[in-house]
């Protein structure tokens, strides 16, 4: 390998710096390796000074920050990009001049971080001729073929600390206290945090809920003696027979963005009597410096994957399995999406523990 290159995409999670970090400096100091940054994901291939080169001093100290220091963009895919044209905005097929600038840059591999949008795109650029390597990352650990993707520890540790925050004012002042955390279509934040943050109610995607039984579970604590609940919502969880609450719908280019449900569930509380307040956690989730195991796990990713690259496995992305970073196809690991298990250790010991999901 002479020259490679790495970019970020899709939305920002703690450790992508200490992806960059290992990236670059195993390619410098293992192989020789000339290393460019892409700024703004995608983008940088077709904007002016979207490409900048990478060498040690460009990496040094940003292993504890958050962000990426490259920048990122969660509406940049180049095979559905919004133009305005004749003054209406219409969408259009852009990857063969991205393709083509890739090309002109000579790379050798191209290293794209990202979650299942951002690696999709890789994997269509692959078909085109581009050498690239994934490394998957999302806070909501919803990538498939790997146990667990970089963010997530960070965004769980950040939710049970405001599940241990939330506590303490829920039975100060007798309320139930409503949490929504994001995730999307997976309830891993919620699960986890749920359980570590001692949650009663822990409503995911995966488990359509009834209101009524959620008003079952704080009633039921309530006629004990505990005259507070804490719920623990994922902001895809929807009731039974309904829908996932929006706020805003999406197109060719935007995703749907969920938001609202610990809204609904707040109100229908205290539609029965019982006081409640609802806490939004939002980005704060995704910002902030990494966990240690997210470092840890981030550094291990982006040194393997230019391992990878150099050994010519191209079209793969580097995973977590058994406790060992080893390469998988984009194919494999993006063709189903990663859930809660329903017959998972971690569904039981929730419900063994007494907590609702809301189903019974």
């Amino acid at each position: 390998m002479k020259r490679i290159a790495v970019l970020t995409g899709g939305g920002d999670a703690p450790g992508l710096n200490a992806v960059i970090r290992a990236v670059t400096k195993t390619a410098i100091n293992i192989y020789g390796c000339e290393v460019l940054g892409i700024r703004d994901g995608y983008d940088g291939f077709i904007s002016a000074g979207g490409v900048i080169p990478l060498d040690l001093a460009a990496v040094r100290g940003i292993l504890p920050r958050g962000g990426t220091i490259l920048g990122t963009a969660n509406r940049g895919n180049p095979f559905a990009r919004k133009i305005l044209r004749d003054g209406k905005e219409v969408v259009v097929d852009i990857s063969d001049e991205v393709t083509a600038a890739i090309k002109k840059l000579g790379l050798d591999a191209l290293i794209v971080i990202g979650g299942d949008g951002t690696l999709r795109i890789a994997m269509e650029l692959g078909a085109k001729g581009v050498p690239v390597v994934g490394v998957p990352k999302t806070i909501d650990n919803d990538i498939g073929g790997t146990e667990v993707t970089f963010g997530f520890d960070t965004a769980l540790m950040i939710a049970t600390e405001a599940l241990d925050r939330l506590h303490t004012t829920a039975e100060a002042h007798h309320r139930a206290m409503v949490l929504e955390l994001m995730g999307r279509e997976a309830g891993f934040i919620a699960l986890h945090s749920g359980v570590s943050g001692g949650a009663d109610v822990i409503l995911i995607p995966e488990i359509p809920f009834k209101f009524e039984s959620i008003i079952r579970k704080v009633r039921e604590r309530a006629e004990g003696g505990a005259h507070f609940s804490l719920l623990a919502v994922s902001e895809g969880a929807k009731p039974l027979g309904g829908q996932p609450v929006y706020r805003r719908s999406g197109d060719e280019i935007y995703t749907p963005r969920l938001g609202g449900i610990g809204q609904e569930v707040g109100q229908f509380i205290e539609g029965q009597g019982f006081e409640a307040r609802v806490t939004v956690l939002g980005h704060v989730q995704r910002g902030g410096s990494p966990t240690a195991f997210d470092r840890w796990l981030a550094t291990r990713y982006g040194a393997a994957a230019v391992r990878v690259a150099a050994a010519g496995g191209f079209g793969c992305m580097v995973a977590l399995r058994n406790a060992e970073v080893i390469p998988v196809a984009l194919s494999e690991a993006l063709a189903v999406p990663k859930r809660v298990d329903l017959n998972s250790d971690g569904i039981h010991t929730a419900r063994g523990l007494g907590i609702s999901f809301g189903d019974e």
